[in-house]
Order: C-alpha cells, then sequence, then structure tokens
C-alpha cells in the first residue's frame, strides 16, 4: 500500500493544500492530522463574529467529516503528532508508527502570552487563534448574560482587530500595551493615534505605555495588576501579544528552524528530504509573513511542487488590510527599513509612505479615506518576496 501525503495541521494552509492538490492529483492518497476540531473556516472570520453575533458552528462552513468526504483524504482530529523520523519517514502518535511519503508541516503559529497566568484565573483568560479558541470565549462571554468587560493584552493586528468587533458587539473594552499607539508594527504613530482616537471616540479605554505585571483576584472580577500601580478590572481577559510558530516538533526531529520558523527554500522544502513547511510555522527564504495572501501563495506553489511540477513561490506587493471599521486602515510593511516615513493628509485620513534614500517607494500605510489609493500605491511598491 503506497504511503500517503502527510499533512499536519488543518487550518487556512493545510486545507487549502489538500483542496488545492485536488485539482491536479485527484486520487492521491492524503492524511490529513489536527489537535483541534478539523472544521473549515475562514480564520480571517474569528475577528468579525462579535459584532455580528455569530455562534461558533456559523463560522464553519464545513465539518470533518464533511472535509474528508469531499477531498477524498483520511482526517485524523484530536490528535497530536509527538515525533517524526524524516530517515525512516515515520510519524509517532502513542504506540502508532505511521508511514508518509511527502510530508507539509502547516502547524501554524500559536500564542504568546507576556506574563504568568495563575491557575485559578485561567477560565477568564483567553486567546482567538483557531475555532475552539473562539468557541471558548464566545461561550465564556454569552455565559456572563450580559454585555462583558473585556481587558485586551495588546494593540497589535490581533488585539486592535478584536477590539474592534467586540466593542462593536456591545462590550466594553480596554487596551493595555507598552506601546505608544496601536499597531505599531503596521503604522508609524501619527497613524496609530489617528486609530487609537478612533477606538476612545467609540467608548473604549486605551492603557498605553503600561505592563501587565499579574493577574490577581479582585472580588468576583480579575485585575490586571499594572507597572504603575493600577489595577485594571474585568470579566474576561484577552491576550493577543503575539505569536510564535509551532516549530517544536520540526526542531526536536533535526530540522533547520529559527526564530521566525522552519527554515525552507523558495519551493518550500526544508532541511529534510521529503518535508516541507506552509503557513505560518514557514521561514521562507529568511521570510515570515503570517498574512492571508502569502499563505495562499505558498498553497498554490506548493500544491504544483507536489504535483511534480516544481514551484518557487513568490510574494506579491500584497497591502495588509485591518479590519477595524472603526477606521479603515491599510499598511505594507516595508520591505527594508526606510530612510524616512513622509506623511500627507490631516484628521483621520492619512497617508504615510516609507522611503529610501534616493525616494524609492518601500511601502506605505493608510487610514481613513486615504484607503482608496491602496491599489494604485501597491503598483507601485516592490514585491515581498520577489
Amino acid at each position: 500500500m503506497t504511503a500517503p501525503l502527510t499533512i499536519i495541521g488543518t487550518g487556512m494552509a493545510g486545507l487549502g493544500l489538500a483542496r488545492q492538490l485536488r485539482d491536479y492529483a485527484p486520487d492521491r492518497p492524503i492524511t490529513l492530522i489536527t489537535a483541534d476540531s478539523g472544521d473549515d473556516y475562514a480564520k480571517p472570520l474569528l475577528s468579525t463574529g462579535f459584532a455580528k453575533g455569530l455562534p461558533p458552528e456559523r463560522l464553519a462552513s464545513r465539518s470533518a467529516l464533511d472535509v474528508a468526504e469531499t477531498l477524498n483524504v483520511v482526517m485524523r482530529t484530536r490528535t497530536r503528532v509527538e515525533a517524526l523520523d524524516p530517515a525512516a519517514r515515520l510519524l509517532t502518535i502513542g504506540a502508532e508508527r505511521l508511514p508518509w511519503s511527502e510530508l507539509v508541516l502547516a502547524t501554524g503559529a500559536a500564542p504568546v502570552a507576556p506574563f504568568t497566568i495563575p491557575e485559578a484565573l485561567a477560565d477568564r483568560v483567553f486567546t482567538i487563534n483557531d475555532l475552539d479558541d473562539y468557541r471558548a470565549f464566545h461561550d465564556a462571554l454569552a455565559a456572563l448574560g450580559r454585555p462583558g468587560r473585556v481587558a485586551i493584552v495588546g494593540i497589535g493586528l490581533v488585539g486592535c482587530e478584536f477590539a474592534n468587533d467586540l466593542a462593536a458587539g456591545g462590550h466594553r473594552v480596554e487596551l493595555v500595551a507598552p506601546e505608544s499607539a496601536p499597531l505599531p508594527r503596521l503604522l508609524p504613530e501619527p497613524l496609530g493615534r489617528a486609530l487609537g482616537e478612533a477606538f476612545q471616540a467609540a467608548g473604549m479605554v486605551l492603557h498605553t505605555g503600561r505592563w501587565v505585571n499579574e493577574l490577581v483576584t479582585v472580588g468576583g472580577n480579575i485585575g490586571l495588576g499594572l507597572d504603575d500601580g493600577a489595577i485594571l478590572e474585568a470579566d474576561l481577559v484577552l491576550v493577543a501579544t503575539g505569536l510564535r510558530p509551532r516549530s517544536e516538533l520540526a526542531e526536536a526531529s533535526g530540522l533547520a528552524v529559527g526564530v521566525a520558523g522552519i527554515r525552507t527554500d523558495r519551493r518550500l522544502a526544508t532541511s529534510a528530504t521529503g518535508i516541507y513547511a506552509l503557513g505560518d510555522v514557514a521561514c521562507v527564504d529568511g521570510l515570515n509573513a503570517m498574512y492571508v495572501q502569502p499563505l495562499l501563495a505558498g498553497v498554490k506553489a506548493l500544491a504544483r511542487t507536489l504535483a511534480g511540477t516544481p514551484t518557487p513561490v513568490r510574494y506579491g506587493p500584497w497591502p495588509v488590510l485591518v479590519k477595524t471599521p472603526l477606521l479603515p486602515v491599510v499598511s505594507l510593511p516595508p520591505t527594508e527599513p526606510p530612510c524616512r516615513w513622509r506623511i500627507e493628509g490631516e484628521g483621520a485620513d492619512l497617508a504615510a509612505f516609507a522611503e529610501a534614500e534616493d525616494g524609492r517607494l518601500l511601502g506605505f500605510a493608510l487610514t481613513g479615506g486615504c484607503v482608496r489609493r491602496k491599489v494604485e500605491l501597491a503598483r507601485a511598491a516592490p514585491p515581498l518576496l520577489g
């Protein structure tokens, strides 16, 4: 019996690859292994569900069983791979040893908490990185029986999108972060301040320039002890302080791994023959871009490679569209450190241009009415990975 192509992970990368590969190889044996439910859903929808009042089951387009039947694959859910042997091409799951012909690691990235979470408060502290996480947080909010008071730690992409979504869903939101303005990795500070002002105008409270030192119990609430001595009380805490590639399995197996994930070449091949990495866990030619467009480009390229046509991945100049309807935001982070940021506009309608010494456009950021320029500017910007 022919060993299957095995994909570990069923997020947008893993399921997307299986779906794309079926266009080229309709009968190839494929096994999908996932630690979660295996349901098919679009991850970007996680940060839009509370405003729309969507329960978890409404976010899933297909169950794992439907996915397995539709794609003609073997689907193993709630299953953790404990080890892999690149030389023998075997996976270890408990007492099982599963052979594979080629292996794709699409294990994604895991949220990182910058502080210790006491066991007594663990049921009130959440991260949202997949549908199971959304389900747990949704249930906790529903159990309150009223609009919740949610403290969000982190003002990056995930923190800001969930802040906008939760506030639109009628919940009281406070944000805490050491940075001086929202979206510090995507926006120069004046544009970040414009987003912060839009949040405040919608009733949110921002605690910028503040660290969370500890979590404590305050009566029936959870308290966030800040570095200035203040205690911020909330019903629930959402931690959105960044993601770390889930590369432990690869590293333990001897694959080349760095801080930014599993190292691959442009064809998404790792340092071990027959093993590929895809999505948020992959550091492609030195770059890990944890956004939807690079992930989809990787899916298309790797599907062709696995079907017998080696195809290097390329990333275009793809702007990041931030889901903050309170103030539309688009950002194309510069491909190299800019000499300067040139800012135009007034009020909340701002355009910032990251420029090289010779005036070349390296990236841009847009807010408010200026977001309509995203297509024009993207055409003038360099590709993320050409």
